[in-house]
């Protein structure tokens, strides 16, 4: 290789939401940490830009009961060191699948958080924008992360910790050495290695290439999807964060297509996204441009379910989801490279806790996350 050479107690593989996270959790904690990003700074080609993600509470199963408590403590946390407010809890209304309802419902209300089952006409006329199925779960204590204001907080608050986040210097090769752990990186045509003791690999739709050969990772498969955002019709409505489990079958987070969600989105509309429909996709050669029948569905979609809302007036975006077939995290360790991945469209509101996790793993050989997350073999 040509160019410098250099070394950092730990380097963490992209500079998302889950990478800044585990950079500002080990920079806070003290340790060296670099960070390494290939694309510039708000790049609209991974999975972390855009206004807004669902702060959405209403999971089933412990595992992210657990990391949701964890996260909005994290959140928090990142509000009062930066002083940016990330959380806006206007509520979320969940419905669809009764039995997924009424498990989610019994979930929280154990743990004593605010969660009530009210009837589809009693949803209607509080919210009048949206139609209703079934039982409607309504907490309040849910609604949305600012995420735009999220990225910008946790670089903030990790280059006042003392970390060095580098733009624009993209990752060729990870290697494990008797060393440590070298990393090839090309920054606009300079190569240098760069050393570590532990590598943080939180690269999206890039992971398998960078580690999937030496790492048992599940298969990681990566989609092109495309919410939009619509226009409200009405300033008067009142408008929460929502699940529509059209096709629920799991007592849990309910991971099967169907699934629609969406949220307020100030100045911008109201988004609105099929859950988990678009193509696959190479990360690097999107079109970045909604497909014609999944438009045409969601129109369709919204034309029936928002009377509130101007089925005409979409304003598409274009995300990527990294998915793992269960819909479950991965969040583990093998020799001196960590990885999370797999967050599969829903994992932006777990993002301070995974950063937390992944700290964890990179600084501790006797961490585990919780077993769902776990890498098999």
């Amino acid at each position: 290789m040509s160019g410098r050479e250099s070394r950092s107690a730990f380097v963490v593989v992209g500079g998302g939401a889950m990478g800044l996270a585990a950079t500002w959790q080990l920079a806070r904690a003290g340790h060296e940490v670099t960070l390494l990003e290939r694309f510039e700074r708000g790049h609209p080609l991974g999975a972390s830009h855009g206004a807004t993600r669902n702060f959405n509470n209403a999971y089933g199963e412990d595992h992210y009961l657990d990391l949701l408590q964890a996260a909005r403590a994290g959140w928090d946390d990142l509000a009062r060191a930066t002083g940016e407010p990330l959380l806006r809890l206007h509520g979320l209304v969940t419905h669809g699948d009764d039995a997924t309802v009424g498990h989610v419902h019994a979930a929280l209300t154990e743990r004593g958080e605010r969660a009530d089952v009210m009837s589809a006409a009693e949803a209607r006329t509080r919210w009048t924008g949206m139609r209703f199925d079934g039982d409607v779960l309504f907490t309040p204590e849910a609604g949305v992360v600012r995420a735009d204001a999220a990225l910008e907080a946790l670089e903030r608050a990790a280059r006042a910790a003392g970390a060095d986040i580098r733009f624009g210097h993209a990752v060729l090769g990870i290697e494990e050495t008797g060393e440590g752990v070298r990393i090839a990186v090309d920054a606009g045509g300079e190569r240098y290695d760069l050393g570590a003791d532990t590598v943080v690999v939180a690269a999206g739709a890039w992971t398998t290439a960078l580690v999937g050969g030496a790492l048992p990772l599940p298969r990681l498969t990566v989609t092109e999807e495309s919410p939009a955002h619509f226009r409200p019709r009405s300033d008067l409505d009142v408008w929460p964060s929502f699940n529509h489990l059209v096709s629920g079958d799991a007592p849990g987070h309910a991971p099967n297509p169907g699934h629609v969600y969406g949220m307020p989105t100030p100045g911008e509309g109201v988004k609105v996204g099929l859950h988990h429909v678009g193509a696959v996709v190479d990360p690097d050669r999107r079109t970045l441009r909604p497909v014609p029948e999944l438009a045409a569905r969601l129109h369709d979609y919204v034309a029936e379910w928002f009377p509130g809302l101007d089925p005409d007036s979409a304003a598409p975006i274009s995300c990527t989801y990294t998915s793992t077939e269960s819909e479950d995290f991965v969040l583990d360790r093998r020799g001196r490279i960590v990885v999370g991945a797999g967050f599969s469209g829903h994992g932006f509101k777990f993002t301070p806790a995974v950063g937390a996790v992944l700290a964890a793993l990179a600084t501790d050989d006797a961490a585990h996350a919780a077993a769902p997350f776990r890498l098999l073999g």
